[in-house]
């Protein structure tokens, strides 16, 4: 049953298999608790937006037009409810979108967090982890979680040039932060 595509699963659903929403949920939970991991920034948060994610996704199921993958419509509820959550926290996005120069105090930490990674892809995870949010995401969405621009865009609810200009951006801003660290030989 584990062959089945995101559609067959879901027309299941709807006809009355109510437990075939499980496999969705072990097909996007891994991904969904890292993507909500980065931009709470703190696990428990993410643990039980995860929870209201796939809650929102199985009430809306029979909503879901097909316009677009499950996963795109999924990345973008998860994505929404992230942003209600930090909003409860009275944290404003616009903030998480200014300079990275106000966003940064990096002295001490750098060399804590080289240490403590195992590995190069390690080290650069937890320096995207220390861009802003939106930065960090459209580089995760992007090269690890390998969505398109097209399928970026609609998850962040940006136009295509908005999200390719972001994608720039973060990847400039990303270049400098290592290159401040002295990390740009051994990445870039």
């Amino acid at each position: 049953m584990k062959n089945l595509s995101d559609v067959e699963i879901i027309d299941s659903v709807n006809r009355g298999n109510q437990s075939d929403f499980a496999l969705l949920i072990e097909r996007y939970k891994d991904r969904a608790f890292s993507m909500l991991k980065r931009m709470l920034k703190n696990e428990m948060d993410a643990e039980e937006v995860l929870q209201d994610c796939f809650l929102k996704a199985y009430n809306s199921l029979n909503s879901f037009r097909q316009d677009s993958k499950f996963s795109t419509w999924f990345y973008r509820i998860v994505y929404n409810t992230a942003l209600t959550k930090l909003a409860s926290k009275k944290r404003k996005t616009e903030m998480e979108m200014s300079s990275i120069d106000e966003h940064f105090d990096l002295g001490q930490y750098d060399n804590e967090i080289y240490s403590q990674s195992e590995n190069a892809s390690m080290y650069l995870l937890k320096m995207v982890n220390k861009l802003p949010v939106k930065n960090g995401l459209v580089l995760i969405l992007f090269y690890i979680d390998n969505l398109s621009l097209n399928e970026i865009a609609q998850v962040l609810n940006l136009s295509l040039v908005n999200v390719k200009v972001m994608l720039h951006r973060s990847r400039n801003s990303l270049r400098k932060l290592l290159e401040e660290h002295n990390y740009q030989e051994e990445l870039l």
